[in-house]
């Protein structure tokens, strides 16, 4: 499966500064000339390596969402996923997050959605949901991890997305447009069934 990254909000132009290299991000600069002639200075973060978010969908249509902790954040609810490793593809990272995260196998991956959530970070979330689990492995989980597994109807998924503790916000407001749209919510709908 060929997923095309989606292009940022914000283009970083070839003349750029990078002012900051960390771990995650980098920051570059550049002056771009205002509507009225005076310069200013614009800033965007470029994040190393993009994210994948997977929700698990089980035989009997329930989905299998996260309940996680980590140091320094509020607990709170989600998708499995992380980071992607370098010259990884997004489904290669679904895959080996699935599998880290909730010792789950799926047969099938599904691309529900590729986004830019921030326009000042050059960065892409690519969510996925599997399908045809088989649990294979236990958590092999990062030191920073605590999940446990909440499994849930779609209709109290969609209960859960307006939360304050859920975490994968760009889905929800993905999902909730969606429901706006009979046509659409049709089609979204149909995607989530096993």
């Amino acid at each position: 499966m060929e997923v095309e990254r989606p292009k940022p909000k914000k283009q970083i132009p070839n003349d750029a500064k990078k002012v900051f290299s960390g771990i995650i991000f980098d920051i570059y600069q550049w002056e771009v000339e205002g509507y009225d002639g005076r310069k200013e200075i614009h800033e965007v973060a470029r994040r190393h390596v993009d994210t994948v978010d997977v929700l698990p969908i089980t035989e009997d249509g329930k989905l299998i969402l996260s309940k996680q902790q980590q140091p320094g954040l509020d607990p709170f609810i989600g998708f499995f996923g992380g980071r992607m490793i370098e010259g990884e593809s997004p489904l290669e990272t679904a895959k080996r997050e699935l599998l880290e995260e909730s010792g789950f196998e799926a047969s099938t991956f599904e691309l529900l959605d590729a986004q830019n959530p921030i326009e000042k970070v050059d960065w892409v979330c690519y969510v996925f949901l599997a399908k045809g689990l088989k649990l294979v492995a236990k958590q092999s989980l990062d030191p920073g991890e605590r999940i446990e597994f909440l499994r849930v109807t779609f209709d109290d998924f969609m209960d859960l997305v307006s939360k304050p503790n859920f975490r994968n916000r760009d889905t929800a407001l993905f999902l909730l447009q969606a429901q706006k749209d009979p046509a659409r919510w049709n089609e979204v709908q149909a995607i989530f069934k096993p």
